[in-house]
């Protein structure tokens, strides 16, 4: 597990042991990073069950100007602040010891260009994560995406309000659904 590009390119990152966790390979990293594109640049990451913390970390070594990582596990966080300070990314981080849906349910929401979602995996966590975003969509910026994911395996479709999947990309055992807000003129249609 690795930075891939950008300010830590090439930093090999501290993992977590047991079942807690699941890495994206670096192969779904780059291809969501490609998606991405420019747009990280500048803009604000929301990590939830971030895990390592190696997507925020990416996004923070791509040009993001802050993120936030919000985990409830001790050996996570650990590795979360480890995996900041080797990359020399920490000042632009915020670490939250927060169960993610307490997170989304007590926190004011604020406006996040990117929201990713990666939870244990077959606990239906995503769904309901993603409901909780839908039913709060002041924790989107009007253009920001939450991005989710899961094995293929578990992908349902989820009833949603205010948000919609405009995109979905499947690498191997991982799975990348993109939601955001439509466009205001098809909310007039």
């Amino acid at each position: 597990m690795r930075v891939i590009a950008g300010k830590a390119k090439g930093r090999q990152l501290y993992s977590v042991r047991g079942p807690g966790t699941r890495p994206m390979t670096n192969r779904a990293k780059s291809a969501l990073f490609s998606i991405l594109g420019t747009h990280i640049n500048r803009s604000e990451f929301l990590d939830l069950f971030a895990g390592t913390g190696q997507v925020g970390i990416e996004a923070l070594s791509r040009g993001a100007t802050r993120a936030v990582f919000v985990e409830l596990g001790v050996a996570a966080l650990r590795a979360i602040q480890a995996n900041l300070e080797l990359c020399e990314l920490d000042a632009r981080a915020s670490i939250v010891r927060a169960d993610a849906f307490k997170y989304l349910e007590s926190t004011q929401p604020y406006p996040f260009d990117f929201v990713f979602v990666a939870p244990p995996q077959y606990r239906g966590w995503w769904a309901q994560i993603l409901q909780l975003i839908d039913a709060q969509p002041a924790w989107l910026r009007a253009d920001g995406w939450v991005i989710v994911q899961i094995n293929p395996t578990e992908y349902e479709l989820v009833e949603l309000e205010n948000l919609v999947m405009f995109d979905q990309r499947t690498y191997g055992s991982v799975m990348l659904c993109f939601y955001a807000q439509p466009p205001e003129e098809l909310e007039t249609e």
